[in-house]
């Protein structure tokens, strides 16, 4: 018996311990999570921090001096070519967005409603992606046997008698900027709107023509309200792309037009990284103005 005893007391003292080493739900949660804080720590933070910290620093042609000045704002946000350069680039966001979201709603509007099974709703929304696997840069440069002076289409129209000569602004212009972008970036429309979309109960449509509703109706006061959060992540989407963009611009408009990325990249070949990095700043801090808008808005909660 006084074995028996002393096992159950020993059994008593080890369910003691290990309650006392046991850790509440919320602490095991952020120990789970601790990896991932430490890799956007590491790899998103710290960058931007470094950023942040560079852009109050001197420089020269010859080197980059650790300082504390605000010079590198001031000519920033004090040169005309400087805003200039914003509103070009507000000019490209809101013409590829309006086109985007056009386009992406309506596509997804079909591959969720006019197509009646799943697998065919999934190839074809596969084939949207198969552009995607290869370079942007690729399907950039691609444009431009199409829409050059003797490409496709020039030639097209010629021999069709319809223009007498090449068109000039079909190629090298903020015509072929836009086109390149919506080109790129519509699909990042597309899946979220689709996604929203692929959620929505079919039986509200059936409610809302039972209570004499047309088709224009349903769309407008069902189908659009219920996809707003798919646009929003959209829009999140497209807005972030086309304003870090640079290459689309330099390439498709030939050198002509400006963009805040490109400005940027101009900066640091001149080895003006300070600058550059003041630049960087301004430019997360207006998109993710703009981002803060999108999101008072519309809630995507719902979609996460």
């Amino acid at each position: 018996m006084a074995t028996i005893a002393a096992e159950t007391e020993e059994d008593g003292q080890g369910a003691r311990g290990g309650r006392g080493l046991r850790l509440s739900p919320s602490a095991i949660s952020y120990l789970q999570a601790t990896p991932l804080f430490v890799i956007l720590g590491f790899f998103f933070l710290l960058p931007i921090a470094m950023i942040g910290v560079v852009s109050f620093w001197d420089y020269d042609f010859a080197g980059l001096y650790p300082d504390f000045l605000t010079m590198n704002y001031t000519d920033t946000l004090g040169s005309w070519v400087t805003w200039k350069t914003y509103l070009n680039t507000l000019k490209f966001t809101a013409i590829v967005w309006s086109l985007t979201l056009v386009i992406g709603f309506w596509v997804a509007y079909f591959l969720a409603f006019h197509i009646r099974k799943t697998s065919t709703q999934m190839i074809l929304f596969l084939v949207c992606t198969v552009p995607f696997m290869t370079s942007n840069i690729i399907r950039m440069i691609s444009w431009i046997p199409v829409l050059g002076r003797n490409g496709l289409v020039n030639s097209t129209l010629i021999n069709m008698g319809i223009i007498p000569k090449p068109i000039e602004w079909l190629l090298y212009s903020d015509f072929a900027v836009v086109l390149a972008m919506v080109h790129l970036y519509t699909l990042f429309m597309v899946t979220p709107i689709f996604n929203t979309l692929m959620r929505i109960d079919r039986s509200l449509f059936e409610a809302a023509r039972d209570a004499g509703a047309s088709g224009w109706q349903v769309l407008w006061n069902v189908v659009i309200p219920l996809a707003k959060p798919g646009m929003a992540i959209g829009t999140i989407f497209v807005v972030t792309l086309v304003m870090a963009d640079f290459s689309t611009v330099q390439v498709m408009s030939g050198g002509q037009s400006a963009s805040v990325a490109l400005m940027m990249k101009n900066q640091m070949s001149l080895l003006q990284y300070p600058a550059a990095a003041a630049n960087a700043v301004v430019l997360l801090a207006v998109v993710l103005l703009m981002v803060a808008a999108i999101l008072r808005v519309v809630d995507i909660r719902k979609e996460l």
